[in-house]
């Protein structure tokens, strides 16, 4: 019997990826759970494990192509297994990836599978029919396009389906645009000799896929949550000082103690305080989730964009084992090693713009989170201490709420908490 495994539904959102290596060939034995495929998506790059044995019909997809979700990948050959049997086979749900998401697989026929994928169906019938189904699956995919291609095409009023490609696969690549636009539209430039060369006016950059993904993401947070900002300086000479006195200590440990774990405990505790920050809006529902755990997102600006990994039960790790996790978070994200597991569960989020020189900010909250805290650069300023003017160490917070859920007052009373501990540090010793 053949069988069609397509590129599942990962989660988080995830809609496609890139394939960056392939592990199996036609004619090649497999067994459950072999690596298929290296794919990298806008969160992570992960193997994507066949979910039956057999062996390989087919393959589909070069390296470096893009791939969507309900894409066929691999074509198999389940040797012994026919009739009744092969229909009990292609309706169990597989679970090709640690994530344990199901995927849902549809239809049967007497002589093969037909896996339904919205409108980008493929029969597997026959080894005869490899070749229909590699016309089937190549027919039924939108054309293949670079980014700049698309919208040159855009801008020239350009049908891309009626032009030629000559890129990897039939890709249209901005010279295919460029030179189909001449005998289309008649449109031949006209070169004063001597004259220079024009300028264009625009330039085109591929949208990556981590940038659709936080544009979409973004756009829902300011769509739906009811944004608030709320600004907060602390003086926090003690902390900048008890930092110093332990930074050598905490180097020892393997740990780089910044003053981003100071504040993660303090957001704890007062998550703690003000249960509704650490919460969800269930509208649907009517209701209120109140989160029992404190996992909460580091965001982390790498050169392939914005990403959020999660600590986890972040209110049970001391000051060396959170400056540790959030040591290697960042890493993980700077080098695009972040797993789902490292993305998932967050239940508030604190940004450092300060770690770039910043102060203030409007942070963007991480629906369906209720709230972010914005942490600034901490500068010297003069300030009023037992009625005399000294030189403080001030802090610049702005925190974010979703007005829907939380109100003004919460909302200052939460800052104050958080500020209040980071202006006292060793009052977290009791929490």
């Amino acid at each position: 019997m053949r069988y069609v495994f397509q590129f599942p539904d990962i989660g988080e959102g995830i809609e496609e990826g890139k394939i960056l290596e392939w592990f199996v060939r036609p004619g090649q034995a497999v067994k459950s759970g072999d690596p298929l495929v290296k794919v990298e998506t806008d969160k992570v790059v992960a193997d994507i494990p066949t979910p039956k044995d057999g062996t390989i019909a087919a393959t589909f997809g070069r390296e470096g192509e893009i791939i969507h979700v309900g894409d066929p990948l691999v074509e198999l050959d389940l040797e012994g297994i026919a009739g009744m049997e092969a229909q009990r086979v292609a309706s169990e749900p597989v679970t090709p990836l640690k994530t344990q998401v199901p995927v849902q697989e549809e239809g049967f026929g007497v002589v093969g599978i037909l896996e339904v994928a919205g409108d980008r169906a493929v029969l597997s019938a026959s080894a005869e029919g490899l070749d229909d189904v590699s016309k089937l699956a190549t027919e039924s995919r939108k054309v293949l396009a670079t980014p700049v291609a698309r919208a040159m095409a855009r801008e020239l009023g350009l049908d891309i389906h009626m032009i030629h490609g000559t890129g990897p696969a039939g890709r249209v690549t901005k010279h295919d645009i460029q030179s189909h636009r001449g005998p289309v539209f008649g449109l031949h430039a006209t070169v004063t000799l001597g004259s220079p060369a024009l300028e264009p006016e625009v330039s085109y950059e591929p949208l990556t896929r981590i940038r659709k993904t936080i544009a979409k993401r973004m756009s829902a947070s300011k769509q739906t949550a009811a944004h608030m900002t709320l600004f907060w300086e602390v003086e926090v000479s003690e902390l900048v000082a008890l930092r110093s006195r332990h930074k050598a200590r905490t180097a020892i440990a393997g740990a780089n103690l910044t003053y981003l774990p100071f504040v993660v405990r303090a957001v704890t505790a007062a998550l703690k305080e003000f249960p509704h920050f650490n919460s969800v809006l269930d509208l649907e529902n009517e209701r209120i989730v109140v989160k029992k755990h404190y996992h909460i997102g580091i965001a982390v600006d790498s050169e392939a964009g914005l990403t959020v990994p999660v600590i986890h039960d972040a209110d049970r790790l001391s000051l060396v084992e959170l400056a540790r996790a959030i040591q290697v978070a960042a890493e993980k994200a700077q080098s695009r090693e972040l797993t789902l597991e490292d993305l998932k569960g967050g239940t508030f989020t604190i940004t450092n713009f300060g770690a770039l020189g910043g102060s203030f900010g409007v942070p963007v909250i991480n629906y369906p989170e209720v709230g972010i805290l914005g942490v600034g650069r901490i500068a010297e300023k003069p300030v009023v201490r037992d009625g005399a003017i000294v030189i403080g160490q001030m802090m610049p917070l702005s925190l974010s709420a979703d007005h829907r859920l939380i109100d003004g007052g919460t909302a200052t009373r939460f800052l104050q908490a958080v500020a209040a501990r980071l202006s006292d540090p060793s009052s977290m010793l009791f929490d």
